[in-house]
């Protein structure tokens, strides 16, 4: 082991790569400053490989002296020492002209020392190789040599602790979307709406804003379900849905709190006559369920929802009685359309 460095220092200098990291780079930047302080080498990189493209990437790389190998090279992975010291079961060599002297890349950055080892996580999946190279000739010792595969194993490992944490942020976010979805439909759900609509109040508030809120109540969904069975009832709400989500407007939310329940929100034209923008936005969420909708063998025509409609308050309205003012609101219509039929 080159004596440059003490074996006290080096323990110390381990221990803060591997305990003051947060990531690869943060790990792996430390170790290749060992690396090359130990063998003498004027450059150390760590590689990653692309199995099908078939190239090898310069991943992070520490060089000193004359010869840089630049991070962000990519090379052909057929044409690489790397693959030629893994092939041939050769980790080290201060002659490559002998050894490989047809390799153009070699030939090109004047390489005669190279050392290399294979980095593999998981069940021996190569992800790229941990290498050191000089453009003259240099003693690279047994312990060394065993130093470089210790470094390898650890930049494994922290391979592997990265992917299982973005595994678990994207099953976390996934999960936090499932929570917040109603399963049928693929709209927000009732925890959603909790969520989002005392934001929206408290945003609408701040700006001056008039923020509306309707309780959609679908009129005769039981009968439906009676009569074509429930797989029939679960397609009239996709197709209803659908059809709301297709007449949204910027802005606009719509959320399923219940079985044949949704509450709509969004704020007003903005042309400041409260009953144009009532009557407006009543009339396109009516219109949106009213028609043929398809309940998978055939398709019904239904009369449309009871739509309730309000405005919000002034900002200091609870939202648990804004959602009971408009669902008393909808019931107030539907029992309107009850006296009228």
């Amino acid at each position: 082991m080159n004596q440059s460095l003490p074996s006290g220092e080096l323990l110390d200098q381990l221990a803060r790569a591997v305990t003051d990291n947060d990531d690869l780079e943060s790990l792996v930047r430390p170790l290749l400053e060992l690396l090359q302080a130990v063998t003498g080498l004027e450059s150390t990189y760590l590689t990653t490989i692309d199995p099908d493209e078939r190239f090898q990437r310069i991943l992070f790389a520490c060089n000193s002296h004359e010869l840089t190998i630049p991070e962000g090279l990519a090379v052909p992975w057929n044409d690489t020492l790397c693959k030629r010291a893994l092939d041939e079961g050769r980790a080290y060599t201060d002659d490559v002209a002998g050894c490989w002297g047809d390799s153009d890349a070699a030939k090109e950055l004047g390489l005669v020392t190279y050392l290399s080892v294979p980095v593999r996580v998981g069940d021996s999946e190569l992800y790229g190789t941990l290498c050191g190279a000089s453009a003259s000739r240099v003693a690279v010792s047994a312990e060394a040599e065993r130093l470089l595969g210790l470094f390898a194993t650890l930049i494994a490992r922290q391979i592997e602790r990265d992917r299982l944490l973005q595994k678990l942020r994207q099953e976390n976010t996934l999960f936090s979307s499932y929570a917040m979805t109603d399963p049928l439909t693929g709209i927000p759900n009732r925890r959603a709406l909790n969520n989002d609509l005392p934001r929206s109040l408290a945003n609408a508030s701040r700006y001056g804003e008039a923020l509306y809120v309707a309780f959609i109540d679908l009129d005769g969904f039981k009968a439906i379900n009676d009569r074509y069975g429930h797989d029939a009832g679960d397609r009239f709400l996709i197709s209803v849905t659908s059809a709301l989500v297709k007449g949204l407007r910027t802005g606009d939310y719509l959320a399923r709190i219940g079985g044949d329940e949704f509450v709509f929100f969004g704020l007003g034209s903005g042309t400041g006559s409260t009953d144009n923008d009532e009557n407006a936005l009543r009339e396109r969420l009516e219109r949106l369920t009213t028609g043929r909708f398809d309940i998978g063998c055939q398709s019904i025509e239904y009369q449309g929802a009871s739509v309730g409609l309000i405005r919000a308050g002034d900002g200091d309205e609870d939202t648990d009685m804004l959602l009971k003012r408009a669902d008393g609101a909808m019931y107030a219509v539907k029992m309107n359309r009850r006296g009228r039929g």
